[in-house]
């Protein structure tokens, strides 16, 4: 990898760190059992941020663009990991959530026109095996909504990654501007379900507007504008493998905060899953020409988790991937 590339990847990888350690700071400093409250004061103050700096609204075709972008990465996504945050232990969610480079892999075939090569397949089972390794433990119970909403969650977010790819963004639009219209359509949709399913917000300690400070301007608008602007330069494949730095940080953020300690098989998974990461970001071969905005070639293969949204969990468990 040139050393321009590396330093976009690594500006990317700044995204899923960030979303690695909202468990944290969910669970120390928010309001616990007001998920949607969570995600809908995550998107809007975060997209209003960005626009004010932007100025610039969508035109055209891209008005439903970004409403389809906002729903699969934003509106649609942070529910369903809610729901499954608060339905499967942590290690579970964080272990389905790794799967998403192995969807983004087989989308890239059929929108992208980019075929994945065996390497690149090859270290998508292995993030897979590695993030089991470093976030399941055994005993895990599974929970049948739980798995569906995660399942439905990653490939929601799969698809949003390789759209964002597919589409590129308008002439004359940063993407400061792409992120803030995703981030305001989904909340169009977050707010009124938060108030019609959770009512009114609670009063606020000073410690909950801290977390939500955090949340809002670096684990969401500083953290979407580097993710998306990565999968412009590099391509949907990478950049989605990018996103197993992710439970890893979630893991490091335990360890450090809460006093755990890692066993061989999770340093073994640890391995494991940066060794993927690394491997993942090697462009795939494009099958046919694809037309589109898109900016730079398009490469292959899969995805954050894709972040996984991060919520208060019903009890004090190791921590969760969250985005």
């Amino acid at each position: 990898m040139d050393r321009k590339r590396a330093g976009i990847a690594v500006t990317a990888a700044l995204a899923p760190a960030a979303w690695g350690t909202t468990y944290l700071v969910t669970t120390q400093l928010l309001p616990e059992g007001r998920p949607l409250l969570l995600a809908a004061l995550r998107a809007l103050p975060a997209g209003v941020l960005l626009l004010l700096i932007g100025r610039k609204l969508p035109k055209g075709r891209w008005w439903g663009r970004a409403a389809v972008l906002g729903m699969l990465n934003i509106g649609l996504f942070f529910p369903l990991t809610f729901v499954g945050a608060y339905r499967l232990p942590g290690g579970v969610a964080a272990t389905i959530g790794a799967i998403q480079p192995l969807l983004v892999a087989g989308l890239s075939v059929g929108v992208l026109r980019v075929r994945p090569g065996r390497r690149a397949l090859l270290a998508g089972l292995v993030g897979v095996a590695g993030v089991a390794l470093l976030v399941l433990k055994s005993g895990a119970k599974l929970d049948g909504i739980g798995i569906a909403a995660m399942v439905t969650a990653i490939g929601l977010m799969a698809t949003g990654t390789v759209l964002t790819r597919r589409w590129g963004r308008p002439e004359g639009a940063t993407m400061i501007d792409l992120t803030a219209w995703q981030l305001l359509a989904g909340s169009v949709f977050l707010v009124p379900l938060a108030a019609l399913v959770e009512g009114a917000p609670p009063a606020l300690s000073a410690a909950n507007l801290a977390g939500f400070a955090y949340l809002g301007l670096f684990s969401t608008a500083l953290g979407y504008v580097l993710w998306f602007r990565g999968i412009e330069r590099l391509g949907a494949g990478p950049v989605s493998f990018l996103g197993l730095v992710n439970p890893v940080v979630a893991t490091v953020g335990g360890l450090v905060v809460l006093g755990q300690t890692l066993t061989p098989w999770q340093v073994l998974g640890l391995v494991l899953a940066l060794g993927a990461m690394l491997i993942g970001q090697a462009p795939a071969r494009r099958t046919t020409p694809v037309a589109g905005p898109a900016t730079a070639p398009a490469t292959s293969a899969p995805a954050p988790v894709s972040a996984l949204a991060s919520v208060p969990a019903p009890e004090r468990r190791a921590p969760a991937v969250a985005r």
